[in-house]
């Protein structure tokens, strides 16, 4: 089943409607309790919180809003989209390319780090629930350490075997994403429940137009501009007392 998307999308194009499978399978892998670690990781914004910067809803807003449209955007956003499309196609020196590109718009060694221990977990986690040759492959791929096994070129290349379409893994993945930080921000404030709802509530909106934006571009457009968030997570591992790793 198709849909024409309205505007708020940014799509002009007709996307695939997930299945209720296919939408109850997005949900379990991006709930907080999905065992792949995203509750360990803060992108840098543990080091914001000590340097006092993050104190009210409206700065947990403008840190998550920057992640998303400076980093997650032009960055894990497109591979993902990219490496759907690769997988798609079976393009294997396609996913190879983006596995390297992934890893090397990441400047900062936490996030690098993070990427490669939230892929590794995910693709252990998800194996014996996928049953696809192309998958199995880049499992094996990890395990003779031909690659590091990045987290956004392994979602892409699960949810194109799923047979979920690319704007739906993106925006599950978008908006996942901010849900981790804020959900991290109120244990690490500490901000109240209520505060981290309403906060989300307001970012949700965000979502949906950064993945709109996100279907408009490609790999030439991947950049990181999030360089002040990358200070961050360089200063990370020197913090006096840490909640994250990164």
């Amino acid at each position: 089943m198709r849909r024409q998307n309205d505007d708020s999308s940014n799509l002009s194009n007709t996307v695939a409607i997930p299945t209720d499978i296919q939408f109850l399978r997005l949900l379990q892998i991006h709930d907080s309790a999905f065992p792949i670690g995203t509750y360990t990781q803060s992108y840098g914004m543990e080091t914001y919180i000590q340097e006092d910067e993050i104190r009210t809803k409206e700065e947990l807003i403008a840190f998550c809003s920057n992640f998303l449209h400076q980093n997650l955007v032009y960055g894990d956003a497109i591979l993902i989209q990219e490496a759907h499309k690769a997988a798609k196609n079976r393009d294997v020196d396609r996913l190879l390319h983006l596995e390297n590109l992934c890893g090397a718009i990441k400047l900062a060694k936490e996030s690098r780090d993070a990427s490669v221990n939230l892929g590794r977990q995910f693709i252990k986690t998800v194996s014996p629930l996928v049953e696809d040759a192309f998958f199995d492959e880049w499992k094996n791929r990890i395990g003779a350490n031909e690659i590091k096994g990045h987290y956004a070129i392994l979602y892409g290349i699960y949810c194109a075997v799923n047979d979920v379409d690319a704007h739906y893994a993106v925006l599950s993945y978008l908006f996942s994403s901010v849900n981790g930080l804020v959900t991290n921000a109120v244990r690490a404030v500490p901000f109240g429940q209520n505060t981290g709802v309403q906060a989300m509530h307001q970012l949700a909106e965000k979502v949906v137009v950064a993945a709109g934006i996100v279907a408009g571009l490609q790999e030439a457009d991947i950049s990181n501009n999030a360089l002040g968030i990358e200070l961050a997570s360089m200063k990370h591992e020197y913090l006096h007392s840490r909640l994250f790793i990164s």
